[in-house]
C-alpha cells in the first residue's frame, strides 16, 4: 500500500510538472533558446585554459531570472574540478530552421573530439552527443556528458530517479571510494588538487542515486528539472564530495567502441506560465544625505507594465508609515536583458527613516540624515585588513584569524615553471638564487592578495601606494589596531596610539622593500609551490608545516631535530624581472618615503634609494628592449614615478620628465591617466591647471557617453571579473576632477558611484560591500572563509557579472564564484581611497548645500 502511495505521489508531482510549463523554446536574435521564464544558452561562454573550470560555461539554464544550471558539455570526470581538463570549443553553429545549436569540443591532449547537438523539443530540449570516433581507450568509462546544477538553489528540495523519492542536503552527501593514482586522469598542466598522502590513491565520488528518469525540485516550481535519458544510464553526483565549490552533477557516462549518436538526453527546465520578475529597486542601502541627488533605477522585466509612478514612505518613532512623497517614474529605455526606468525623490530632505513602494513592491527601509556616510570605511579599515597582513599572528577578541604564516620563508622558483595561478618563471632565475634555494628575509610584511594566501608583488605595490594617498590627502588618525611587529602579532578593535593607516603603510613597504633588496627588483609573486596548497581554507599559518623541505627525508618525514621535514609544501618566489613592474615599484616607494618620514626614518630612507634605483635601471632596460611601444602600460607608471619623486626631492628634473611625459600619456590613454594629472595640480605651477583644462573636458564628455551607455551613468564591467574597481576608480577620479574643476565636473557623478556600491546595480540591490548598508549587505563573500557561506567584514565584491549575451548576476547564497564575489586586497584599499575621498568631498558637500 505504501509502495502504490509512493508511486501515485511521483505521478501526481510529474503531472503537476507538466501543468504548469509554458510556451515553447526558440531561438532568439542573441542565439540562444528562450521563452518567458526560461534560456537556455549553449556555449555562449566558453571554457577558458586558465582557470578551468569556473562554473560559468557550456549549456547553462537561466530560469526565473537565475543561472541554476551550467558546465554542459563532455568531461573526463564525474564532479570535474577547477583545475581538471576542459574541452575547447573548436566551432559553434546556429540553425535557426532546424531550431538547433551545435558545437564541436576537444581535448587535445587525447586526440578526442565530440560534437553536441542542442535542439529545441516542445517544453525542453535535447541534447545529442555525436562521435564520429569511439571514444579513446584511456578515456573510456571517464568521458561522459555532464550537466551541473547550483546547489544553493536545491538544498532542502525534493528530487525522484525513477520515482523514487529523495531530498537534497544542505550539506555534502554521498559516497566514495578511492582509485589508484594510475587511472587519474591529467589535470591543468600537470598539477594535482590533493594531496594523497602517500597512499597512491584519489578519490572517485559515488553516485547519489541512477536511473533513467530524473526530477529536480518538483516541489519548487521556480527551481524544477526533468532530464531523461532512454539510452544510458543518468548518475547524480554532490561534487562537494571533492571540493567545497562543487555542484550537484547529472552524468551519464559515453559509450565505448561507438561512433556517430551515442547518447541523447531530454531536458525540460520548468518555466511558470506567465512569469514576470520582481522589479529590482536599486537604491543606497547606506542611505542619503538630506542635499544629495536621490535617483532610483528601477529594474523591470520586458513583459512586464511599468507603473506611472512610485512613492516614498517615512516611517516615524511609533512605527507608523507615511506617504510623503509621490513623483513620476521616468522612461530610461532598455539595457541588454531588462527595461529601466527611473524615480527621482531628490526634494524629499527631511532627516528620517524611509521605504520605497513601486506598485505591490516595497523596499527595506534606509535612512535620509546627514551622518550616513560616516562609516562607511571603518569595516574595511578595521576588520578586512589586519585580517589580511601577512606574516603576523591575527587576533580578533575570542577569535584567531590566523597564525604566522610562512615562517620557514620562500624558496627560489624552478627556472621556466608555468604556475597554475597564471605565473611564470622564466629560463634564469634573473636573481643570484639558484632554483629551490632560500631566499632568506622575504618572509616579513606584505599582504594576503584576496581568498588565497599568496603575496601578489603588483597588487601589493597598488595597495601601499593607496595607503599613502589616503595618508597624504587625509591623515586619518583613526586607530583600532594594535601591531607589533617585533612580536608579529595584530589585534583586532585594540588601540596603539598610532593611526592604522600609518602601518599599514610600513607593513606593506617592508616586504616590497625586502623584495628590492634581497632579489635586486621586485618578484612577480610569492606563491604556493603545489596546487593542493593554493587552494586552501582556513588558517594561513596551516598550508605549510613551518619546516623548510629536505630531499633527504622521506614524503611527510621530519628530521630527528624538528628543522626540516620531507613535506614539499614550502612556497616560491617567482622572480622574472619585468621593469614595467619595477616603474610602479619605483613610484611607490617615492611616496612611501614621505609618509614614513618621522615615524620609520630607516624604511624611508631605503625606499627612496630603491625608488631612484629601480627608476633609472627600468627606465634603461625599457628603452634596451627592441620595437618596445611607447605607449606600454609601464609608460604611463613613468609618469606617476617622476611626479612622485618630484614631491620627495624637490628636484626639479622630476618635474620636468613628469611633464614630457604626460601630455602624449594623456592623449593615448584619458581614463588611464587623468588621475595621475589631477595630482600633480598642487605641486606644479598655474599654467599647467590650465593646460590640463581640455583634457578634463573630454573627460566630462566621456562621463556623458557613459549616462547615454547605461542607466547607471557609472562604467559597467562586462569582462569575466566584475566591476565594482571600475567603479571605485570612476568616482575617486570624479571626486579629484570636481576638487579642481568644480565647474567641469558635477560631485553628482560620485554619488552615482556610491549608489552603485551601496545597491542601485542590476540583478539585486545589496549593498556589495559587507556589513556597510542598511538590512540588506550581501551576505556572503569569496574569501578564505567562502566554505563558511559568510563574509569578513569590510569585503567589497567585485559586483554584477555580466555573463554573454545579455546576463548579469550576483549570487548572494553562493560565494564560490570568485569573479563576482572575492574581494582583493588592491580593490578593497582602492575602495579605502575612494571611501575617505568621498566623505571629504560629503564634508565640503554639506557645508556648501
Amino acid at each position: 500500500m505504501k509502495r502504490l502511495l509512493f508511486i501515485l505521489f511521483a505521478v501526481l508531482l510529474l503531472t503537476a510538472f507538466h501543468s504548469v510549463r509554458g510556451e515553447e523554446l526558440k531561438i532568439n536574435d542573441l542565439e540562444y533558446f528562450e521563452k518567458q521564464g526560461l534560456n537556455v544558452l549553449v556555449y555562449s561562454n566558453l571554457f577558458t585554459g586558465g582557470f578551468n573550470d569556473e562554473k560559468n560555461a557550456g549549456i547553462e539554464l537561466i530560469q526565473h531570472g537565475v543561472r541554476t544550471s551550467q558546465g554542459g558539455a563532455v568531461r573526463l570526470s564525474s564532479t570535474p574540478e577547477q583545475w581538471d581538463l576542459v574541452p575547447e570549443v573548436l566551432n559553434r553553429k546556429v540553425d535557426r530552421e532546424s531550431q538547433s545549436i551545435e558545437a564541436v569540443l576537444r581535448y587535445e591532449d587525447y586526440d578526442f573530439d565530440s560534437r553536441v547537438v542542442v535542439s529545441a523539443r516542445g517544453k525542453g530540449v535535447e541534447i545529442s552527443v555525436y562521435l564520429d570516433k569511439p571514444v579513446p581507450g584511456k578515456l573510456e568509462g571517464k568521458a561522459g556528458f555532464n550537466l551541473e546544477f547550483l546547489p544553493s538553489k536545491y538544498w532542502g528540495k525534493t528530487y525522484l530517479m525513477d520515482g523514487r523519492l529523495h531530498r537534497f542536503s544542505r550539506y555534502l552527501a554521498g559516497d566514495n571510494t578511492t582509485k589508484p593514482n594510475r587511472e587519474k586522469l591529467k589535470q591543468f598542466k600537470g598539477y594535482v588538487t590533493s594531496d594523497d598522502r602517500g597512499t597512491g590513491r584519489f578519490i572517485d565520488p559515488l553516485p547519489l542515486e541512477t536511473g533513467h528518469n530524473l526530477l529536480l525540485a518538483p516541489d519548487d516550481p521556480e527551481h524544477t528539472v526533468k532530464v531523461t535519458s532512454k539510452d544510458a544510464d543518468l548518475m547524480l553526483f554532490d561534487g562537494r564530495v571533492l571540493a567545497q565549490n562543487g555542484w550537484y552533477v547529472v552524468r551519464s557516462v559515453l559509450p565505448a567502441g561507438k561512433t556517430g549518436k551515442v547518447l541523447t538526453w531530454t531536458v525540460e527546465p520548468n518555466a511558470i506560465k506567465g512569469w514576470i520578475r520582481e522589479p529590482n529597486i536599486g537604491f543606497s542601502q547606506v542611505g542619503y544625505l538630506p542635499s544629495q541627488p536621490k535617483v532610483s533605477v528601477i529594474e523591470l522585466d520586458k513583459n512586464g507594465q511599468p507603473q506611472p509612478k512610485a512613492s516614498l514612505f517615512k516611517i516615524d518613532e511609533n512605527g507608523k508609515a507615511t506617504r510623503v512623497f509621490s513623483g513620476k517614474v521616468e522612461p530610461w529605455g532598455d539595457y541588454y536583458k531588462y527595461h529601466y526606468v527611473k524615480f527621482d525623490f531628490t526634494s524629499v530632505t527631511t532627516p528620517g527613516i524611509y521605504y520605497i513602494q513601486y506598485g505591490d513592491i516595497k523596499t527595506n527601509n534606509f535612512i535620509i540624515d546627514h551622518g550616513v556616510y560616516d562609516k562607511i570605511t571603518d569595516a574595511t579599515s578595521d576588520n578586512w585588513i589586519p585580517i589580511h597582513m601577512n606574516h603576523m599572528f591575527v587576533r580578533e577578541a575570542y577569535r584567531v584569524w590566523h597564525g604566522e604564516p610562512f615562517k620557514e620563508g620562500y624558496r627560489q622558483a624552478p627556472p621556466n615553471t608555468d604556475h597554475f595561478d597564471l605565473h611564470w618563471q622564466g629560463p634564469t632565475t634573473d636573481t643570484e638564487y639558484e632554483g629551490l634555494e632560500l631566499i632568506p628575509g622575504l618572509n616579513t610584511g606584505g599582504f594576503f592578495d584576496a581568498g588565497d594566501f599568496d603575496i601578489e608583488t603588483g597588487s601589493n605595490i597598488s595597495v601601499v601606494q593607496n595607503f599613502v594617498r589616503i595618508w597624504e590627502s587625509f591623515e586619518p588618525q583613526r586607530d583600532q589596531t594594535f601591531v607589533d611587529q617585533e612580536q608579529r602579532y595584530v589585534e583586532l578593535h585594540r588601540q596603539d596610539g598610532v593611526p592604522d593607516i600609518l602601518q599599514f603603510i610600513e607593513h606593506g613597504a617592508q616586504q616590497l622593500v625586502a623584495q628590492a633588496e634581497i632579489i635586486g627588483h621586485m618578484a612577480q609573486t610569492l606563491s604556493n609551490s603545489v596546487l593542493y596548497n593554493y587552494h586552501h581554507l582556513g588558517d594561513a599559518a596551516s598550508i605549510t608545516d613551518g619546516l623548510p623541505y629536505d630531499s633527504k627525508l622521506g614524503p611527510y618525514e621530519v628530521a630527528a631535530d624538528g628543522q626540516s621535514s620531507g613535506v614539499k609544501d614550502d612556497m616560491w618566489a617567482f622572480t622574472s624581472r619585468d621593469p614595467s613592474r619595477d616603474l610602479w615599484a619605483a613610484t611607490m616607494f617615492a611616496s612611501v618615503s614621505r609618509a614614513l618620514k618621522g615615524y620609520n626614518d630607516d624604511l624611508s630612507e631605503r625606499a627612496l634609494f630603491q625608488s631612484k634605483r629601480l627608476l633609472k635601471e627600468a627606465t634603461e632596460l625599457l628603452a634596451d628592449q627592441p620595437g618596445a611601444p611607447s605607449d606600454r602600460r609601464g609608460g604611463a607608471a613613468d609618469v606617476s614615478t617622476n611626479l612622485q619623486l618630484y614631491i620627495s626631492t624637490g628636484e626639479q628634473q622630476y618635474a620636468d620628465k613628469y611633464q614630457e611625459l604626460l601630455w602624449p600619456a594623456l592623449d593615448r590613454n584619458l581614463s588611464f591617466v587623468i588621475f595621475t594629472a589631477l595630482q600633480g595640480i598642487p605641486h606644479m605651477d598655474a599654467s599647467f591647471k590650465e593646460k590640463l583644462r581640455p583634457y578634463v573636458v573630454r573627460y566630462k564628455d566621456y562621463i556623458d557617453e557613459l549616462e547615454e551607455d547605461n542607466p547607471y551613468g557609472v562604467p559597467i564591467g562586462l569582462g569575466n571579473w566584475a566591476g565594482s574597481g571600475m567603479v571605485v576608480n570612476f568616482g575617486t577620479t570624479v571626486i579629484w576632477a570636481n576638487k579642481f574643476f568644480p565647474e567641469i565636473i558635477d560631485a553628482g557623478h560620485a554619488f552615482k558611484a556610491a549608489d552603485w556600491l551601496y545597491g542601485c546595480h542590476p540583478y539585486h540591490n545589496y549593498s556589495l560591500v559587507a556589513t556597510v548598508g542598511a538590512a540588506r549587505p550581501k551576505a556572503v563573500f569569496y574569501g578564505n572563509n567562502r566554505a563558511d557561506f559568510s563574509f569578513i567584514p569590510g569585503n567589497v565584491a567585485p559586483g554584477v557579472l555580466f555573463r554573454k549575451p545579455d546576463h548579469f548576476e550576483n549570487y548572494d547564497d553562493w560565494p564560490f564564484l570568485w569573479g563576482e564575489n572575492e574581494g582583493t586586497i588592491a580593490g578593497n584599499t582602492g575602495y579605502l581611497f575612494f571611501g575617505s575621498a568621498f566623505k571629504d568631498m560629503v564634508n565640503s558637500w554639506t557645508m556648501g548645500n
